[in-house]
């Protein structure tokens, strides 16, 4: 499984089979933690931890996760860049636990954080700010899964002509172009409540990208552009982020964010 079907393939899972990771799977994801590395500037932090929550881990306003053994802990200093980052770096590694064959659940600043912040041990400056059980998945799944399934609008995305666009925002952005493919796999990419805050003009050989200001959408931002900067190394096009300093007036409730620019 290469880094694109790993985008394909991956969802949240939230009833794990109650195993430990084997220990070459322990070390092939802290090998991906170490290759972890974002194009923005930024202070983070990623483990992997062992933490006893019991059979049941109830995250405030989320859900259930059962029978998690092993997280995934984030860590990012209060700065922009270090949150788009934090989520940039942290989506390679649940794409790599993801062609391991693992399940992985992002799960934002709705959970108690001692025990985790206990685990992560972070250096100062930084919060933790998501964390992320991994290991097998459950090899059934029960109602209550499918009904969180559901609540959380997992599966559901925005049409693509309403999140990219051409030129200006009023063109939705043509599902052939260079760029529709790489963008297609942002569309992809896991938020916050499957939010998607995020939006995309292209004009010419760059794209410039907005977001929804909130709590955690710059987090999302960065597991976005993860997603994007891997499609756009899949076609071959070369380029990097950079950023404007004319870009387009947004739309109402978004701000600009960074561009891409083909070299």
């Amino acid at each position: 499984m290469n880094i694109i079907e790993a985008i394909h393939a991956r969802h949240s899972v939230r009833t794990f089979c109650g195993e430990p990771l084997q220990a070459s799977v322990r070390a092939a994801l802290e090998q991906a933690i170490q290759n972890a590395g974002s194009p923005f500037k930024g202070d983070v932090t990623i483990r992997l931890a062992s933490v006893g929550i019991g059979e049941e881990f109830r995250p405030s306003t989320y859900g259930i996760i059962r029978n998690a053994l092993d997280f995934l802990l984030l860590g990012c200093a209060d700065d922009k860049w270090s949150a788009v980052s934090g989520g940039f770096m942290m989506e390679l590694v649940v794409l790599e636990a993801t062609r391991l064959g693992l399940g992985t659940c992002w799960v934002g600043g709705t959970f108690k954080k001692g025990s985790f912040a206990k685990a992560a041990g972070l250096p100062d400056g930084q919060t933790l700010m998501a964390i992320l059980p991994v290991g097998e998945a459950a090899r059934r799944t029960g109602l209550l899964d499918k009904i969180l399934h559901m609540a959380a609008r997992s599966g559901r995305r925005r049409p693509f002509g309403e999140l990219f666009f051409m030129n200006n925002f009023s063109t939705p952005l043509p599902e052939d172009g260079q760029f529709a493919g790489p963008l297609s796999l942002m569309r992809l990419a896991p938020s916050a409540s499957n939010s998607q805050p995020w939006r995309a003009l292209v004009r010419g050989n760059q794209v410039d990208f907005y977001y929804k200001p909130g709590r955690f959408t710059l987090i999302d931002m960065g597991i976005g552009l993860c997603h994007f900067e891997a499609g756009c190394r899949e076609k071959n096009i070369t380029g990097a982020f950079a950023i404007n300093d004319m870009p387009v007036q947004a739309p109402d409730e978004f701000e600009y964010l960074t561009s891409y620019i083909q070299a």
